[in-house]
C-alpha cells in the first residue's frame, strides 16, 4: 500500500512526497481510515512507529474537506492533549508540515514560558490546537480557549499521561469539548487506568493493536554491565573512549544525577548538553536542537525524553540508571535504531537495579547480553546473588569488547 491509496487529497499528499514519505507504517495503514470514517479509535503504539502522521494526516483531511470558517476568527475543530512540552512541540510541528498546503492553521501552547504570545496566536483563530494538560486548562480558566466547538479530541501517549498524574485533567478537558466529538487515544501500553479513561471517554471505539516491543529490540543491539553505582562514571568514560561512538543519549532518573554527569563529561572534553525538568523550555529546545545539528554528541536526560522525541541517526542509547518501569526501558533504547538502522544499547546495573533487568526481560521474552570483562565490575557476591535470584539464566561473556563487536551472543 502507498499513501495515495489511502485517498488523501492533493494538498496533504503533495507534502507527504516532500517528505520522502513513499509507503505508511502499519499503524498508519490501520488507522488513518478508521479515522477517516469518524470512528472513536484506541491505538496500542509505541512511539519510532509512524503514530503522530498516523491521526495527524486524517486530522487535517476531515477539517480540510469541511473547511469553510474564514481565516480571521477560526474555531478550536481539533485538539491533541500531550504530556510532555518537546513532544506537544513535535506533534504541531508535524501538522504545520503535513498541512503546509492546505489553509489550516495549528499551533501549540505548553507551560514553562510566556503565556501571552500564545494568547495573541489563539485570539488571531486556529484550526488545530496542540496542548499540555496544565497550560491548556489554565487558558481555559482565562476563557482565552473555548473547545466547545472541537469536533475531534486525541489524548496522546495516554499511558504517560497516567505515570504524570494528568488523567483528571483530561476528564476535565474532555468534558469541555463537544458531547458528539471523535475520540481518538492513543497509547505505548494499555494499562488498567488508561483503559478505565477510554471506556470513559470514547464511545465503542474500534482497536488497533500495533505493538512493537520485539521490533524495537530486535533493532538495537542490547548489552548488560553489573557495575557498582560510584564507578558507573568511570564505566560510562571508559565506554566513551573504547567503545560507544557517534550520536548518544544518556538516560538518568533524577535532575541531580543528569547535571552531575554533565559535568564529568564536560571536564573531560566531550561535548554535553542536557534536557530535565528544571530547565526551562528555551533552553530544552536549543539542548535538543543542538543534538540533532550534531553540535553537540551527547545528550544526557531525564525520561522526558524516552519517548516521543523524534531524534534521527542516534547511535547509541546509554541506560546509566536502569529504570524500574520496564516499558520506559523499551521506549528509551527505541531512540536508537530508527529508520531501518541498527542501534547500540549499554545498560548499567548496580546491586539495587537488578530486580528492574528481571521485569525488563519479562517484557521483551529475551535475556540481555552480559558483559563480564570491563575493569568495575560488580563484586563477586553481589554478582553471584544477581545470578542466583534471576535463576542463573546469564551466560557469562567472557570476550573482549573488540572480539564482542566481531560476534555477539544473544539469548
Amino acid at each position: 500500500m502507498q499513501f495515495k491509496d489511502l485517498h488523501l487529497n492533493r494538498h496533504i499528499l503533495k507534502s507527504i512526497v516532500e517528505k520522502n514519505y513513499d509507503k505508511p507504517t502499519l499503524i498508519q495503514e490501520e488507522t488513518i481510515p478508521l479515522i477517516l470514517e469518524k470512528k472513536d479509535l484506541i491505538a496500542t503504539a509505541q512511539t519510532g512507529t509512524g503514530k503522530t502522521a498516523a491521526f495527524a494526516l486524517p486530522i487535517l483531511q476531515i477539517l480540510f474537506d469541511k473547511q469553510d470558517a474564514p481565516k480571521k476568527g477560526k474555531k478550536i475543530r481539533a485538539l491533541v492533549v500531550s504530556p510532555t512540552r518537546e513532544l506537544a512541540i513535535q506533534i504541531d510541528e508535524n501538522f504545520k508540515t503535513y498541512g503546509k498546503y492546505t489553509n489550516l492553521r495549528s499551533t501549540v501552547v505548553y507551560g514553562g514560558v510566556s503565556i501571552d504570545p500564545q494568547k495573541e496566536i489563539l485570539q488571531k483563530g486556529v484550526d488545530i490546537l496542540v496542548a499540555t494538560p496544565g497550560r491548556l486548562l489554565d487558558l481555559s480558566k482565562q476563557k482565552i480557549v473555548n473547545l466547545a466547538n472541537v469536533e475531534i479530541l486525541v489524548v496522546d501517549e495516554a499511558d504517560l499521561m497516567l505515570e504524570m498524574g494528568f488523567i483528571e485533567d483530561v476528564l476535565k478537558i474532555e468534558k469541555q469539548c463537544k458531547q458528539n466529538k471523535q475520540t481518538l487515544l492513543f497509547s505505548a501500553t494499555m494499562p488498567f487506568k488508561v483503559q478505565q479513561l477510554a471506556n470513559t471517554i470514547l464511545k465503542t471505539p474500534l482497536k488497533v493493536d500495533v505493538t512493537t516491543t520485539n521490533l524495537v529490540t530486535e533493532k538495537v543491539d542490547q548489552t548488560l554491565y553489573y557495575v557498582p553505582k560510584p564507578k558507573k562514571i568511570e564505566l560510562c568514560l571508559h565506554l566513551l573512549r573504547n567503545t560507544i561512538k557517534g550520536s548518544v543519549i544518556i538516560f538518568r532518573r533524577t535532575k541531580f544525577g543528569v547535571d552531575k554527569l554533565e559535568k564529568a563529561l564536560i571536564k573531560n572534553n566531550y561535548k554535553v548538553d542536557s534536557i530535565h525538568g528544571d530547565k526551562s523550555q528555551n533552553l530544552r529546545q536549543e539542548a535538543l536542537k543542538s543534538f540533532k545539528k550534531g553540535n553537540v554528541d551527547i545528550l544526557i536526560a531525564t525520561d522526558v525524553a524516552s519517548r516521543g522525541i523524534d531524534i534521527k541517526d542516534v547511535d547509541a542509547v546509554i541506560n546509566f540508571d536502569m529504570s524500574n518501569i520496564p516499558e520506559t526501558y523499551v521506549h528509551r533504547i527505541g531512540r536508537t535504531g530508527r529508520a531501518g538502522k541498527r542501534g547500540s544499547s549499554y545498560s548499567f546495573c548496580s546491586a539495587d537495579e537488578k530486580s528492574y533487568v528481571t521485569n525488563i526481560e519479562k517484557l521483551m521474552h529475551k535475556n540481555i547480553f552480559v558483559v563480564e570483562d570491563h575493569p568495575y565490575p560488580l563484586d563477586p557476591k553481589a554478582k553471584s546473588e544477581v545470578h542466583k535470584k534471576q535463576g542463573s539464566k546469564y551466560k557469562k561473556g567472557r570476550k573482549s569488547e573488540a572480539s564482542k563487536k566481531k560476534k555477539k551472543r544473544w539469548y
